[in-house]
């Protein structure tokens, strides 16, 4: 294993240990969900940018696998409803964003991006693992969280995503 691996993996690890460490307010349905402002590639990236809208909020990292294959259903989520008023958000959690631009490289997001090395917007959301998805209704309040990703999630989210848009005024 080269060294910029070892030390990847390392600090992957460290940041999880960070999170697991801190005491979270975990998130509760109907409450309203914790306002970020985050540094990414096209600019800042804030909550209360997309008041009005239903957002998906994913917690990547870029060493986490399964966030690797829920990047391409982001993808077409947001193609397929971002005209209805979705607006997906990934928040990365890399503590070097040199990390997560390379895995943007290889997999690109057709989404907002927003880069939180220092780990204080999932600690707010009570993040405990990658990757994470958060819903928050076009009110602003939380709707449900999700842990993990795998094929057979994406038709429970798809469905939530467009329970939570048709409830949208």
């Amino acid at each position: 294993m080269n060294n910029f691996k070892r030390n990847t993996r390392a600090l992957a690890a460290s940041l999880v240990l960070a999170l697991l460490a801190v005491p979270a307010s975990a998130l509760e349905a109907g409450k309203p969900a914790p306002a970020f402002d985050l540094a990414g590639p096209d600019g800042a990236v804030k909550l209360d940018k997309y008041a009005g809208k239903v957002v998906y909020v994913d917690f990547w990292a870029s060493w986490c696998g399964p966030c690797r294959q829920s990047f391409p259903w982001m993808n077409d989520m947001q193609a397929k409803y971002g005209a209805q008023g979705l607006q997906i958000v990934g928040v990365n959690v890399d503590a070097k964003v040199e990390d997560a631009r390379a895995f943007l490289a290889g997999t690109p997001a057709k989404f907002a991006i927003g880069f939180d090395p220092a780990g204080a917007t999932p600690r707010s959301y009570g993040i405990k693992g990658m990757p994470s998805s958060v819903l928050i209704g076009a009110d602003g309040k939380v709707l449900f969280e999700h842990s993990g990703f795998k094929a057979a999630d994406r038709e429970e989210l798809e469905t939530k995503i467009k329970a939570a848009l048709g409830a949208k005024k």
